[in-house]
């Protein structure tokens, strides 16, 4: 059997010379305002990103921008163009994408039986899935796809 653990490794390895994304996190002080700054960097894996040392469970993916002067139709598309401002008011590069919200994945619950975030085990077998509506894939050849498109 192949554990979860092993798997993300060998992927690690697979995405030696792949770019890295930011990893933000949001902040908020009376001096400099909201803003979303830098944490560190990972690989987009689909539903997963990698860092060095952990895996965690995507949330928010954005792009750091100007919002420039717009006209919004809708509530939601000021609030995603305020959020941008954030990552770029944070420190990101205009364009520089931004992944905020993500969630530790407790890889070693998973290879003793369980579940965390989009990974579980079952039957043995290390998996993974979109969504809390979709199937599970198994983790290995999900990996093998995702890794193949991203050295494309």
């Amino acid at each position: 059997m192949t554990s979860a653990a092993e798997l993300l490794a060998d992927a690690r390895g697979a995405l030696a010379g792949v770019p890295k994304e930011g990893l933000g996190e949001d902040r908020s002080s009376r001096w400099r305002g909201e803003r979303i700054v830098r944490v560190g960097e990972a690989w987009h894996v689909g539903v997963l990103l990698l860092t060095d040392d952990r895996t965690l469970a995507t949330a928010e993916v954005l792009r750091a921008a100007d919002p420039g002067r717009r006209g919004y139709t809708a509530e939601s598309a000021r609030e995603r163009a305020a959020r941008r401002q954030m990552a770029l008011r944070g420190g990101f590069g205009e364009g520089e994408v931004v992944h905020v919200g993500w969630t530790v994945i407790d890889v070693d619950a998973v290879d003793a039986g369980g579940s965390s975030g989009p990974l579980a085990m079952r039957g043995g077998v290390p998996m993974v899935r979109w969504s809390n509506a979709s199937a599970y894939l198994p983790l290995e050849a999900y990996l093998r796809e995702r890794i193949e498109l991203l050295r494309g």
